[in-house]
């Protein structure tokens, strides 16, 4: 491991006690970073829509993020971090096993390090982002409140609480209303499904011994039903296997909801909708108005987004790694916390975790006096205090 001279223990320390000092209060502001960072939202949107040039499935993963991340601690940034020997963080619990594209937002905020250090949140930059895909997807626009901090923990066991793709009704609602939100605001947001794709695991008890009475689940469409089960046969050797969760994917349109009007829902779930009569008539007002649906699903968006907002939270410099380190933790990952991102963050792979080393990589950030005032400087604004 590469020597610390006293000077820069000394600079590294300083910044480290500055993050220590309260953080604001995040009051959301649709002109929150025009001052701090005016060019955030074209950074966040040019960095979205290159990684979908080059990669389809980019869209659906980053709005299914943005759910994700929501429906846990709130609107928080949980979900980037990534797990440590200590700790199994949400990314890696069995619901978010399938998520990915991280890299994308990594990329985002080391553009936006750049630009404005540490000033926008990793929780902002899902937001945006969420917003972006389903607009370049040809879905609605809408204005995203910025001013969000981002969280310090994650913790896998707590992604039991989001819904399942088996729930009812009621259990959907119920899970909906515990985050604030409504029944439209749960059949809007389920239209987020629109775009995407789904592996076998998550519907195919519904294509063999269902119940005692049925094979199949009944509420399927007969033919829809045998797609299914020619795609995701018993055993399945092919764990890519799946189905598109409506026949429009890469568009953000209302065919959702008039697949399940057809008995196509591919989620129990989803299906369920059309079966209750709680949701059944805002499913079919969607299903014949696409334009209703843009208007709502922008709303729930909204919505969502103010979810578990952190008023004492952090701007965290790496997506990945919490500024606040608690005691004992490894040196490598306080290291980490200087750099704008982490090296294996930004290639074009989706790695789920990034590792950490320490060594002349990681220390030259400390011991470089450039960078390093820099980011006191930024630490001193973000506390709310005049560097000048």
């Amino acid at each position: 491991m590469a020597a610390f001279a006293p000077k820069t223990i000394l600079f590294c320390t300083f910044l480290l006690l500055l993050r220590t000092l309260p953080q604001s209060r995040a009051a959301l502001d649709t002109h929150y970073y025009d001052k701090t960072c005016p060019q955030a939202e074209k950074i966040i949107f040019q960095t979205v829509y290159n990684a979908s040039m080059h990669d389809p499935k980019v869209p659906a993963r980053i709005l299914r993020m943005f759910f994700h991340d929501c429906f846990i601690r709130g609107c928080d940034a949980s979900l980037l971090l990534d797990s440590t020997p200590g700790n199994q963080a949400e990314k890696d619990g069995p619901p978010n096993i399938s998520v990915r594209s991280f890299y994308v937002i990594d990329e985002a905020k080391a553009k936006l390090e750049a630009a404005c250090p540490h000033i926008v949140s990793c929780a902002d930059i899902i937001g945006i982002a969420a917003r972006d895909v389903v607009t370049m997807s040809r879905g609605p626009y809408w204005t995203v409140l910025k001013g969000r901090k981002d969280g310090r923990v994650s913790r896998a066991n707590e992604t039991i609480n989001l819904p399942a793709p088996t729930f009812n009704v009621s259990q959907l609602i119920q899970s909906f209303a515990k985050r604030g939100l409504g029944v439209k605001e749960l059949v809007a947001l389920s239209g987020g499904h629109t775009l995407g794709f789904s592996h076998c695991s998550s519907f195919e008890a519904r294509l063999r011994n269902f119940s005692p009475v049925h094979d199949v689940d009944p509420t399927m469409d007969s033919e829809f039903a045998l797609k299914l089960r020619k795609q995701c046969p018993k055993p399945n050797r092919d764990h890519s296997a799946g189905e598109l969760l409506d026949s429009t994917s890469s568009i953000f349109d209302n065919d959702y909801y008039k697949q399940l009007i057809g008995g196509k829902g591919v989620f129990g779930s989803d299906q369920a909708l059309f079966r209750d009569f709680r949701t059944k008539w805002i499913v079919e007002s969607f299903a014949k108005d696409q334009s209703l649906f843009f208007k709502e699903f922008a709303a729930s968006m909204v919505k969502l987004g103010n979810v578990g907002v952190i008023e004492n939270g952090e701007v965290r410099v790496n997506c990945r790694v919490p500024d606040l380190v608690a005691p004992g933790a490894y040196m490598s990952y306080i290291l980490a916390a200087w750099s704008p991102v982490a090296k294996a963050s930004v290639n074009k792979e989706d790695a789920r975790t990034v590792k950490y080393f320490t060594g002349n990589r990681s220390s030259s950030y400390c011991e470089g006096q450039a960078p390093t005032l820099v980011a006191i400087k930024s630490a001193l604004m973000a506390a709310g205090i005049d560097f000048n």
